[in-house]
Protein backbone atom coordinates (compact mmCIF):
# COMPACT_ATOMS: atom_id res chain seq x y z
CA UNK A 1 0.00 0.00 0.00
CA UNK A 2 1.10 3.56 -0.66
CA UNK A 3 1.81 5.88 2.22
CA UNK A 4 1.22 5.85 5.93
CA UNK A 5 -1.86 8.01 5.44
CA UNK A 6 -3.54 5.34 3.33
CA UNK A 7 -2.81 2.74 5.98
CA UNK A 8 -4.20 4.91 8.78
CA UNK A 9 -7.29 5.76 6.73
CA UNK A 10 -7.85 2.06 6.12
CA UNK A 11 -7.53 1.30 9.83
CA UNK A 12 -10.04 4.04 10.70
CA UNK A 13 -12.49 2.89 8.02
CA UNK A 14 -12.25 -0.74 9.07
CA UNK A 15 -12.63 0.07 12.76
CA UNK A 16 -15.70 2.26 12.20
CA UNK A 17 -17.42 -0.32 9.98
CA UNK A 18 -16.62 -3.20 12.34
CA UNK A 19 -17.93 -1.21 15.31
CA UNK A 20 -21.24 -0.52 13.55
CA UNK A 21 -21.41 -4.18 12.48
CA UNK A 22 -21.30 -5.24 16.11
CA UNK A 23 -23.91 -2.66 17.10
CA UNK A 24 -26.23 -3.68 14.26
CA UNK A 25 -25.56 -7.38 14.95
CA UNK A 26 -24.42 -7.94 11.40
CA UNK A 27 -21.54 -10.22 10.32
CA UNK A 28 -18.51 -7.93 10.44
CA UNK A 29 -16.48 -9.72 7.71
CA UNK A 30 -19.35 -9.42 5.23
CA UNK A 31 -20.01 -5.76 5.99
CA UNK A 32 -16.29 -4.94 5.87
CA UNK A 33 -15.93 -6.52 2.42
CA UNK A 34 -18.91 -4.51 1.13
CA UNK A 35 -17.51 -1.32 2.66
CA UNK A 36 -14.08 -1.91 1.13
CA UNK A 37 -15.59 -2.62 -2.28
CA UNK A 38 -17.74 0.53 -2.06
CA UNK A 39 -14.80 2.75 -1.13
CA UNK A 40 -12.65 1.27 -3.91
CA UNK A 41 -15.29 2.22 -6.49
CA UNK A 42 -15.37 5.89 -5.38
CA UNK A 43 -13.54 8.37 -7.66
CA UNK A 44 -10.10 9.32 -6.39
CA UNK A 45 -9.57 6.28 -4.20
CA UNK A 46 -5.89 5.27 -4.42
CA UNK A 47 -5.15 1.87 -5.88
CA UNK A 48 -4.52 -0.74 -3.22
CA UNK A 49 -1.82 -3.33 -3.80
CA UNK A 50 -1.64 -6.16 -1.29
CA UNK A 51 1.64 -7.87 -0.60
CA UNK A 52 1.40 -11.63 0.09
CA UNK A 53 4.21 -11.23 2.64
CA UNK A 54 2.18 -8.73 4.66
CA UNK A 55 -0.82 -11.05 4.77
CA UNK A 56 1.16 -14.25 5.31
CA UNK A 57 3.71 -12.99 7.81
CA UNK A 58 2.07 -10.06 9.60
CA UNK A 59 -1.68 -10.70 9.59
CA UNK A 60 -2.25 -14.46 9.49
CA UNK A 61 -0.21 -15.76 12.48
CA UNK A 62 -2.03 -13.88 15.29
CA UNK A 63 -5.45 -14.45 13.71
CA UNK A 64 -4.81 -18.18 13.28
CA UNK A 65 -3.42 -18.41 16.81
CA UNK A 66 -6.46 -16.68 18.30
CA UNK A 67 -8.79 -18.98 16.36
CA UNK A 68 -6.88 -22.08 17.49
CA UNK A 69 -6.96 -20.97 21.13
CA UNK A 70 -10.75 -20.93 20.98
CA UNK A 71 -10.87 -24.61 20.03
CA UNK A 72 -12.02 -27.00 22.73
CA UNK A 73 -9.50 -29.83 23.03
CA UNK A 74 -12.22 -32.14 24.35
CA UNK A 75 -14.55 -31.45 21.45
CA UNK A 76 -11.67 -31.66 18.98
CA UNK A 77 -10.86 -35.19 20.11
CA UNK A 78 -14.48 -36.15 19.53
CA UNK A 79 -14.57 -34.94 15.91
CA UNK A 80 -11.03 -35.67 14.72
CA UNK A 81 -12.14 -38.39 12.28
CA UNK A 82 -14.59 -36.25 10.27
CA UNK A 83 -12.13 -33.35 10.49
CA UNK A 84 -9.44 -35.55 8.95
CA UNK A 85 -11.78 -36.69 6.17
CA UNK A 86 -12.79 -33.12 5.35
CA UNK A 87 -9.26 -31.73 5.61
CA UNK A 88 -7.94 -34.20 3.05
CA UNK A 89 -10.76 -35.73 1.04
CA UNK A 90 -12.96 -32.66 0.62
CA UNK A 91 -9.98 -30.45 -0.24
CA UNK A 92 -8.90 -32.87 -2.99
CA UNK A 93 -12.46 -33.17 -4.32
CA UNK A 94 -12.98 -29.39 -4.30
CA UNK A 95 -9.70 -28.72 -6.10
CA UNK A 96 -10.46 -31.31 -8.76
CA UNK A 97 -14.01 -30.06 -9.33
CA UNK A 98 -13.03 -26.38 -9.51
CA UNK A 99 -10.14 -27.20 -11.84
CA UNK A 100 -12.43 -29.18 -14.13
CA UNK A 101 -15.18 -26.54 -14.23
CA UNK A 102 -12.71 -23.68 -14.66
CA UNK A 103 -11.01 -25.42 -17.58
CA UNK A 104 -14.43 -25.82 -19.25
CA UNK A 105 -16.07 -22.43 -18.71
CA UNK A 106 -13.11 -20.03 -18.47
CA UNK A 107 -10.21 -19.22 -20.83
CA UNK A 108 -7.76 -20.68 -18.30
CA UNK A 109 -5.53 -23.55 -19.37
CA UNK A 110 -5.94 -26.76 -17.44
CA UNK A 111 -2.68 -26.02 -15.60
CA UNK A 112 -3.88 -22.64 -14.30
CA UNK A 113 -7.37 -24.04 -13.69
CA UNK A 114 -5.70 -26.56 -11.37
CA UNK A 115 -3.90 -23.70 -9.62
CA UNK A 116 -7.24 -21.94 -9.11
CA UNK A 117 -8.75 -25.15 -7.72
CA UNK A 118 -5.85 -25.60 -5.30
CA UNK A 119 -6.13 -21.97 -4.13
CA UNK A 120 -9.87 -22.19 -3.40
CA UNK A 121 -9.97 -25.80 -2.17
CA UNK A 122 -9.78 -25.10 1.56
CA UNK A 123 -12.09 -23.08 3.78
CA UNK A 124 -10.62 -20.08 5.55
CA UNK A 125 -10.08 -20.23 9.36
CA UNK A 126 -10.12 -16.46 9.83
CA UNK A 127 -13.45 -16.01 8.04
CA UNK A 128 -15.03 -19.12 9.60
CA UNK A 129 -14.05 -18.07 13.13
CA UNK A 130 -15.17 -14.46 12.65
CA UNK A 131 -18.57 -15.51 11.29
CA UNK A 132 -19.02 -18.33 13.81
CA UNK A 133 -18.76 -16.06 16.86
CA UNK A 134 -22.30 -14.79 16.24
CA UNK A 135 -23.89 -18.22 15.97
CA UNK A 136 -25.21 -20.42 18.75
CA UNK A 137 -24.10 -23.67 17.13
CA UNK A 138 -23.78 -26.84 19.20
CA UNK A 139 -20.18 -27.17 20.48
CA UNK A 140 -19.23 -30.13 18.29
CA UNK A 141 -20.64 -28.55 15.14
CA UNK A 142 -18.77 -25.31 15.83
CA UNK A 143 -15.53 -27.19 16.53
CA UNK A 144 -15.98 -29.33 13.40
CA UNK A 145 -16.31 -26.31 11.11
CA UNK A 146 -13.53 -24.38 12.83
CA UNK A 147 -11.09 -27.31 13.07
CA UNK A 148 -11.63 -28.25 9.43
CA UNK A 149 -10.69 -24.73 8.35
CA UNK A 150 -7.61 -24.76 10.58
CA UNK A 151 -6.23 -28.16 9.63
CA UNK A 152 -6.87 -28.31 5.89
CA UNK A 153 -3.98 -25.98 5.08
CA UNK A 154 -1.38 -28.72 4.60
CA UNK A 155 -3.47 -30.47 1.94
CA UNK A 156 -4.27 -27.31 -0.03
CA UNK A 157 -0.68 -26.07 0.24
CA UNK A 158 0.71 -29.29 -1.23
CA UNK A 159 -1.84 -29.12 -4.06
CA UNK A 160 -0.97 -25.48 -4.66
CA UNK A 161 2.76 -26.18 -4.88
CA UNK A 162 2.23 -29.09 -7.28
CA UNK A 163 -0.15 -27.03 -9.45
CA UNK A 164 2.20 -24.03 -9.56
CA UNK A 165 5.14 -26.23 -10.50
CA UNK A 166 3.08 -27.66 -13.37
CA UNK A 167 1.94 -24.21 -14.54
CA UNK A 168 5.22 -22.32 -14.08
CA UNK A 169 7.88 -24.94 -14.76
CA UNK A 170 5.79 -27.05 -17.18
CA UNK A 171 6.77 -30.09 -15.11
CA UNK A 172 4.74 -33.25 -14.80
CA UNK A 173 2.79 -33.66 -11.59
CA UNK A 174 4.74 -35.96 -9.25
CA UNK A 175 2.02 -37.24 -6.91
CA UNK A 176 4.40 -39.60 -5.14
CA UNK A 177 6.60 -36.67 -4.17
CA UNK A 178 3.45 -34.71 -3.28
CA UNK A 179 2.51 -37.38 -0.72
CA UNK A 180 5.92 -37.07 0.91
CA UNK A 181 5.66 -33.28 0.86
CA UNK A 182 2.24 -33.50 2.55
CA UNK A 183 3.76 -35.52 5.39
CA UNK A 184 6.61 -33.03 5.65
CA UNK A 185 4.32 -30.01 5.69
CA UNK A 186 1.72 -31.40 8.08
CA UNK A 187 4.00 -33.50 10.28
CA UNK A 188 6.82 -30.97 10.39
CA UNK A 189 4.45 -28.12 11.16
CA UNK A 190 2.84 -30.17 13.93
CA UNK A 191 6.17 -31.00 15.54
CA UNK A 192 7.46 -27.44 15.40
CA UNK A 193 4.19 -26.03 16.74
CA UNK A 194 4.17 -28.52 19.62
CA UNK A 195 7.81 -27.74 20.41
CA UNK A 196 7.16 -23.98 20.43
CA UNK A 197 4.13 -24.51 22.68
CA UNK A 198 6.21 -26.60 25.10
CA UNK A 199 8.97 -23.99 25.36
CA UNK A 200 6.47 -21.14 25.74
CA UNK A 201 4.60 -23.07 28.47
CA UNK A 202 7.83 -23.55 30.42
CA UNK A 203 8.63 -19.84 30.17
CA UNK A 204 5.15 -18.66 31.09
CA UNK A 205 5.01 -20.90 34.16
CA UNK A 206 8.04 -19.03 35.51
CA UNK A 207 6.84 -15.55 34.54
CA UNK A 208 4.56 -13.31 36.59
CA UNK A 209 5.24 -9.99 34.87
CA UNK A 210 2.07 -8.97 32.97
CA UNK A 211 3.99 -6.95 30.36
CA UNK A 212 6.42 -9.81 29.66
CA UNK A 213 3.53 -12.29 29.50
CA UNK A 214 1.76 -10.10 26.96
CA UNK A 215 4.88 -9.81 24.80
CA UNK A 216 5.45 -13.58 24.92
CA UNK A 217 1.84 -14.23 23.93
CA UNK A 218 2.05 -11.82 20.98
CA UNK A 219 5.39 -13.21 19.78
CA UNK A 220 4.40 -16.90 20.06
CA UNK A 221 2.41 -17.18 16.78
CA UNK A 222 5.10 -15.36 14.82
CA UNK A 223 7.79 -17.62 16.29
CA UNK A 224 5.87 -20.76 15.37
CA UNK A 225 5.19 -19.46 11.85
CA UNK A 226 8.72 -18.26 11.06
CA UNK A 227 10.43 -21.40 12.42
CA UNK A 228 8.10 -23.68 10.44
CA UNK A 229 8.53 -21.72 7.20
CA UNK A 230 12.31 -21.66 7.68
CA UNK A 231 12.20 -25.46 7.97
CA UNK A 232 10.10 -25.62 4.74
CA UNK A 233 7.07 -27.00 6.58
CA UNK A 234 3.59 -25.52 7.07
CA UNK A 235 3.69 -22.31 9.10
CA UNK A 236 -0.10 -22.28 9.34
CA UNK A 237 -0.17 -25.81 10.82
CA UNK A 238 2.58 -24.86 13.28
CA UNK A 239 0.66 -21.81 14.51
CA UNK A 240 -2.57 -23.79 14.80
CA UNK A 241 -0.97 -26.59 16.83
CA UNK A 242 0.74 -24.09 19.15
CA UNK A 243 -2.55 -22.27 19.67
CA UNK A 244 -4.53 -25.44 20.40
CA UNK A 245 -1.94 -26.73 22.89
CA UNK A 246 -1.51 -23.44 24.76
CA UNK A 247 -5.19 -22.49 24.58
CA UNK A 248 -6.22 -25.62 26.44
CA UNK A 249 -3.75 -24.91 29.25
CA UNK A 250 -4.25 -21.17 29.71
CA UNK A 251 -5.68 -21.41 33.22
CA UNK A 252 -2.64 -23.41 34.38
CA UNK A 253 0.01 -21.07 32.97
CA UNK A 254 -0.98 -17.66 34.35
CA UNK A 255 -2.92 -15.97 37.10
CA UNK A 256 -6.28 -14.24 36.79
CA UNK A 257 -4.93 -10.70 36.27
CA UNK A 258 -2.60 -11.73 33.45
CA UNK A 259 -5.33 -13.79 31.75
CA UNK A 260 -7.64 -10.78 31.77
CA UNK A 261 -4.92 -8.55 30.34
CA UNK A 262 -4.05 -11.06 27.62
CA UNK A 263 -7.74 -11.38 26.74
CA UNK A 264 -8.05 -7.61 26.37
CA UNK A 265 -4.85 -7.17 24.36
CA UNK A 266 -5.48 -10.07 22.02
CA UNK A 267 -9.10 -9.03 21.57
CA UNK A 268 -7.90 -5.60 20.41
CA UNK A 269 -5.25 -7.04 18.06
CA UNK A 270 -7.67 -9.52 16.49
CA UNK A 271 -10.36 -6.85 16.09
CA UNK A 272 -7.99 -4.50 14.25
CA UNK A 273 -6.37 -7.15 12.04
CA UNK A 274 -9.69 -8.76 11.07
CA UNK A 275 -11.19 -5.36 10.32
CA UNK A 276 -8.31 -4.32 8.08
CA UNK A 277 -7.85 -7.61 6.23
CA UNK A 278 -11.52 -8.04 5.29
CA UNK A 279 -11.66 -4.43 4.12
CA UNK A 280 -8.59 -5.10 1.97
CA UNK A 281 -10.37 -7.92 0.16
CA UNK A 282 -13.08 -5.56 -1.04
CA UNK A 283 -10.61 -2.76 -1.81
CA UNK A 284 -8.36 -4.99 -3.93
CA UNK A 285 -10.98 -6.37 -6.34
CA UNK A 286 -11.57 -3.29 -8.59
CA UNK A 287 -7.83 -2.82 -9.19
CA UNK A 288 -7.47 -6.49 -10.08
CA UNK A 289 -10.39 -6.26 -12.52
CA UNK A 290 -8.80 -3.26 -14.27
CA UNK A 291 -5.70 -5.38 -14.90
CA UNK A 292 -7.68 -7.96 -16.91
CA UNK A 293 -7.47 -8.18 -20.67
CA UNK A 294 -10.46 -7.41 -22.87
CA UNK A 295 -11.13 -11.11 -23.41
CA UNK A 296 -11.75 -11.74 -19.71
CA UNK A 297 -14.63 -9.30 -19.18
CA UNK A 298 -17.14 -12.10 -18.49
CA UNK A 299 -15.29 -12.88 -15.25
CA UNK A 300 -18.43 -12.41 -13.06
CA UNK A 301 -20.02 -15.44 -14.73
CA UNK A 302 -16.83 -17.43 -14.23
CA UNK A 303 -16.74 -16.48 -10.55
CA UNK A 304 -20.36 -17.50 -10.00
CA UNK A 305 -19.72 -20.85 -11.71
CA UNK A 306 -16.68 -21.52 -9.50
CA UNK A 307 -18.51 -20.47 -6.31
CA UNK A 308 -21.49 -22.67 -7.18
CA UNK A 309 -19.12 -25.58 -7.82
CA UNK A 310 -17.51 -25.18 -4.39
CA UNK A 311 -20.89 -25.13 -2.65
CA UNK A 312 -22.23 -28.12 -4.63
CA UNK A 313 -19.14 -30.28 -4.03
CA UNK A 314 -19.17 -29.43 -0.32
CA UNK A 315 -22.84 -30.39 0.03
CA UNK A 316 -22.41 -33.62 -1.95
CA UNK A 317 -19.44 -34.53 0.24
CA UNK A 318 -21.00 -33.61 3.59
CA UNK A 319 -24.43 -35.19 3.06
CA UNK A 320 -23.28 -38.85 3.01
CA UNK A 321 -20.63 -38.18 5.68
CA UNK A 322 -23.27 -36.68 7.97
CA UNK A 323 -25.59 -39.63 7.31
CA UNK A 324 -22.88 -42.13 8.28
CA UNK A 325 -21.98 -40.22 11.45
CA UNK A 326 -25.61 -39.90 12.52
CA UNK A 327 -26.32 -43.59 11.82
CA UNK A 328 -23.32 -44.62 13.94
CA UNK A 329 -24.69 -42.39 16.68
CA UNK A 330 -27.93 -44.38 16.70
CA UNK A 331 -30.05 -41.77 14.90
CA UNK A 332 -32.51 -43.54 12.65
CA UNK A 333 -34.03 -40.51 10.97
CA UNK A 334 -31.36 -38.51 9.18
CA UNK A 335 -31.16 -34.76 9.86
CA UNK A 336 -30.33 -33.25 6.46
CA UNK A 337 -30.32 -29.74 7.89
CA UNK A 338 -26.92 -30.32 9.49
CA UNK A 339 -24.98 -30.82 6.20
CA UNK A 340 -26.73 -27.73 4.80
CA UNK A 341 -25.48 -25.64 7.72
CA UNK A 342 -21.98 -27.12 7.45
CA UNK A 343 -21.98 -26.41 3.72
CA UNK A 344 -23.07 -22.81 4.12
CA UNK A 345 -20.46 -22.23 6.85
CA UNK A 346 -17.59 -23.16 4.51
CA UNK A 347 -16.56 -19.66 3.45
CA UNK A 348 -13.31 -18.62 1.78
CA UNK A 349 -11.25 -15.65 2.90
CA UNK A 350 -7.75 -14.45 3.67
CA UNK A 351 -5.72 -17.65 3.15
CA UNK A 352 -6.85 -18.26 -0.47
CA UNK A 353 -6.14 -14.61 -1.30
CA UNK A 354 -2.61 -14.86 0.13
CA UNK A 355 -2.00 -18.04 -1.88
CA UNK A 356 -3.22 -16.44 -5.12
CA UNK A 357 -1.02 -13.39 -4.59
CA UNK A 358 2.03 -15.64 -4.22
CA UNK A 359 1.62 -17.08 -7.75
CA UNK A 360 4.77 -16.13 -9.73
CA UNK A 361 4.44 -13.39 -12.32
CA UNK A 362 6.64 -15.18 -14.87
CA UNK A 363 7.40 -18.75 -15.82
CA UNK A 364 10.82 -20.34 -15.46
CA UNK A 365 11.78 -19.42 -19.03
CA UNK A 366 11.03 -15.75 -18.32
CA UNK A 367 7.72 -15.37 -20.17
CA UNK A 368 4.87 -13.53 -18.46
CA UNK A 369 2.23 -15.72 -16.83
CA UNK A 370 -0.63 -14.05 -18.69
CA UNK A 371 -3.40 -15.98 -16.92
CA UNK A 372 -2.33 -14.85 -13.43
CA UNK A 373 -4.57 -11.71 -13.39
CA UNK A 374 -7.68 -13.77 -14.14
CA UNK A 375 -6.80 -16.26 -11.38
CA UNK A 376 -6.41 -13.34 -8.95
CA UNK A 377 -9.75 -11.83 -9.96
CA UNK A 378 -11.59 -15.15 -9.73
CA UNK A 379 -10.05 -15.91 -6.34
CA UNK A 380 -10.90 -12.52 -4.88
CA UNK A 381 -14.39 -12.45 -6.38
CA UNK A 382 -15.21 -15.96 -5.10
CA UNK A 383 -13.98 -14.87 -1.65
CA UNK A 384 -16.21 -11.79 -1.87
CA UNK A 385 -19.21 -13.87 -2.98
CA UNK A 386 -18.84 -16.39 -0.17
CA UNK A 387 -18.25 -13.75 2.49
CA UNK A 388 -21.13 -11.55 1.38
CA UNK A 389 -23.78 -14.07 0.28
CA UNK A 390 -23.04 -16.85 2.76
CA UNK A 391 -21.96 -14.44 5.48
CA UNK A 392 -25.17 -12.37 5.48
CA UNK A 393 -27.43 -15.45 5.20
CA UNK A 394 -25.59 -17.89 7.50
CA UNK A 395 -27.41 -16.80 10.66
CA UNK A 396 -30.90 -17.19 9.11
CA UNK A 397 -29.89 -20.59 7.71
CA UNK A 398 -28.76 -21.71 11.16
CA UNK A 399 -31.95 -20.44 12.77
CA UNK A 400 -34.20 -22.16 10.22
CA UNK A 401 -32.24 -25.41 10.55
CA UNK A 402 -33.29 -25.77 14.18
CA UNK A 403 -29.85 -26.97 15.33
CA UNK A 404 -28.87 -23.69 17.02
CA UNK A 405 -28.80 -23.71 20.81
CA UNK A 406 -31.63 -21.77 22.39
CA UNK A 407 -30.58 -18.91 24.72
CA UNK A 408 -32.47 -20.64 27.54
CA UNK A 409 -30.29 -23.72 27.11
CA UNK A 410 -27.09 -21.74 27.58
CA UNK A 411 -28.52 -19.81 30.54
CA UNK A 412 -29.69 -23.01 32.26
CA UNK A 413 -26.31 -24.66 31.75
CA UNK A 414 -24.47 -21.65 33.17
CA UNK A 415 -26.86 -21.29 36.11
CA UNK A 416 -26.53 -24.99 36.96
CA UNK A 417 -22.74 -24.68 36.87
CA UNK A 418 -22.88 -21.61 39.13
CA UNK A 419 -24.91 -23.63 41.62
CA UNK A 420 -22.22 -26.31 41.64
CA UNK A 421 -19.46 -23.74 42.10
CA UNK A 422 -21.25 -22.04 44.98
CA UNK A 423 -21.92 -25.43 46.56
CA UNK A 424 -18.22 -26.33 46.34
CA UNK A 425 -17.34 -22.99 47.93
CA UNK A 426 -19.82 -23.49 50.80
CA UNK A 427 -18.43 -26.97 51.44
CA UNK A 428 -14.91 -25.56 51.66
CA UNK A 429 -16.14 -22.73 53.90
CA UNK A 430 -17.66 -25.27 56.30
CA UNK A 431 -14.22 -26.83 56.59
CA UNK A 432 -12.60 -23.43 57.22
CA UNK A 433 -15.17 -22.43 59.82
CA UNK A 434 -13.93 -25.23 62.08
CA UNK A 435 -10.53 -23.50 62.34
CA UNK A 436 -10.36 -21.23 65.36
CA UNK A 437 -8.03 -18.81 63.54
CA UNK A 438 -10.82 -17.73 61.21
CA UNK A 439 -13.01 -14.95 62.68
CA UNK A 440 -16.72 -15.69 62.76
CA UNK A 441 -17.53 -12.34 61.17
CA UNK A 442 -15.41 -13.23 58.11
CA UNK A 443 -17.00 -16.66 57.84
CA UNK A 444 -20.47 -15.09 58.05
CA UNK A 445 -19.58 -12.57 55.34
CA UNK A 446 -18.27 -15.25 53.02
CA UNK A 447 -21.23 -17.50 53.70
CA UNK A 448 -23.69 -14.74 52.92
CA UNK A 449 -21.87 -14.01 49.68
CA UNK A 450 -21.88 -17.67 48.62
CA UNK A 451 -25.50 -18.14 49.62
CA UNK A 452 -26.38 -15.05 47.61
CA UNK A 453 -24.59 -16.54 44.60
CA UNK A 454 -26.41 -19.83 45.11
CA UNK A 455 -29.79 -18.16 45.40
CA UNK A 456 -29.09 -15.99 42.36
CA UNK A 457 -28.21 -19.07 40.30
CA UNK A 458 -31.33 -20.88 41.48
CA UNK A 459 -33.43 -17.83 40.66
CA UNK A 460 -32.02 -17.84 37.15
CA UNK A 461 -33.07 -21.44 36.81
CA UNK A 462 -36.54 -20.43 37.99
CA UNK A 463 -36.55 -17.35 35.66
CA UNK A 464 -36.57 -14.93 38.59
CA UNK A 465 -34.01 -12.58 40.12
CA UNK A 466 -32.01 -12.72 43.32
CA UNK A 467 -29.03 -10.88 44.66
CA UNK A 468 -27.07 -10.46 47.85
CA UNK A 469 -24.28 -8.24 49.11
CA UNK A 470 -21.65 -9.31 51.66
CA UNK A 471 -20.75 -7.05 54.55
CA UNK A 472 -17.56 -5.00 54.63
CA UNK A 473 -15.43 -5.99 57.64
CA UNK A 474 -12.15 -7.76 58.15
CA UNK A 475 -11.25 -7.08 54.52
CA UNK A 476 -7.80 -8.61 54.53
CA UNK A 477 -8.88 -11.98 55.92
CA UNK A 478 -11.96 -11.90 53.72
CA UNK A 479 -9.91 -11.41 50.55
CA UNK A 480 -7.52 -14.20 51.48
CA UNK A 481 -10.30 -16.67 52.19
CA UNK A 482 -12.33 -15.59 49.16
CA UNK A 483 -9.33 -16.28 46.93
CA UNK A 484 -9.12 -19.70 48.51
CA UNK A 485 -12.77 -20.31 47.71
CA UNK A 486 -12.28 -19.07 44.15
CA UNK A 487 -9.55 -21.68 43.72
CA UNK A 488 -11.98 -24.34 44.96
CA UNK A 489 -14.64 -23.09 42.54
CA UNK A 490 -12.10 -23.20 39.68
CA UNK A 491 -11.36 -26.85 40.49
CA UNK A 492 -15.08 -27.60 40.55
CA UNK A 493 -15.49 -25.81 37.22
CA UNK A 494 -12.80 -27.98 35.64
CA UNK A 495 -14.45 -31.09 37.12
CA UNK A 496 -17.78 -30.16 35.54
CA UNK A 497 -16.09 -29.66 32.18
CA UNK A 498 -14.14 -32.92 32.40
CA UNK A 499 -17.38 -34.72 33.29
CA UNK A 500 -19.04 -33.28 30.13
CA UNK A 501 -21.59 -31.47 32.31
CA UNK A 502 -20.91 -28.11 30.66
CA UNK A 503 -19.65 -26.88 27.29
CA UNK A 504 -16.34 -25.19 26.64
CA UNK A 505 -18.15 -21.89 26.07
CA UNK A 506 -19.72 -22.03 29.53
CA UNK A 507 -16.39 -23.02 31.08
CA UNK A 508 -14.59 -20.06 29.53
CA UNK A 509 -17.35 -17.64 30.53
CA UNK A 510 -17.38 -18.77 34.16
CA UNK A 511 -13.58 -18.88 34.34
CA UNK A 512 -13.49 -15.29 33.15
CA UNK A 513 -16.05 -14.39 35.85
CA UNK A 514 -13.82 -15.97 38.51
CA UNK A 515 -10.78 -14.20 37.06
CA UNK A 516 -12.54 -10.83 37.22
CA UNK A 517 -13.46 -11.35 40.88
CA UNK A 518 -9.96 -12.52 41.77
CA UNK A 519 -8.47 -9.47 40.04
CA UNK A 520 -10.82 -7.17 41.96
CA UNK A 521 -9.78 -8.79 45.23
CA UNK A 522 -6.12 -8.27 44.37
CA UNK A 523 -6.69 -4.60 43.53
CA UNK A 524 -8.77 -3.89 46.65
Amino acid sequence: MRGVGTVLALVVLATVVATFARRWRMPAPSLLVVAGLTVALLPGTPQIEISPDIIGLVVLPPLLYASAEELSWRELRAVWKPVGILSIGLVLASAAAVGFVASLVTPLSWQMALVLGAVLASTDPVAVTALGRRLALPPRVQVLVQAESLFNDATSLVLFRVAVSVAVASAAADWGAAGGEFLLLGGGGTLIGAAVAGVVALIRRRTEDPVLETVISLVTPYTAYVLAEAAHTSGVTSVVVAGVVLGGRGEKLTNARIRLQLHAVYGTVVFLLESVVFSLIGLALPAQVRALSDGDQTWPLYALAVAATLIAVRLLWLAPLSAVVQRKGGIQRMNWRLPVVLTWAGTRGVVPLAAALSIPVTTENGTTLSERPLVLVLTTSVVVVTLVVQGFTLAPVVRRSGIALEPDHTEREEATARCSLAGAGIKRLDELSELEAVPDVVVDRLRRGLNARLEDARDRLDDSNGHGTPTESADLVYRQLRRDLIAVEAVELQRLYDAHAISDTTRRRLQRSLDLEEARLADA
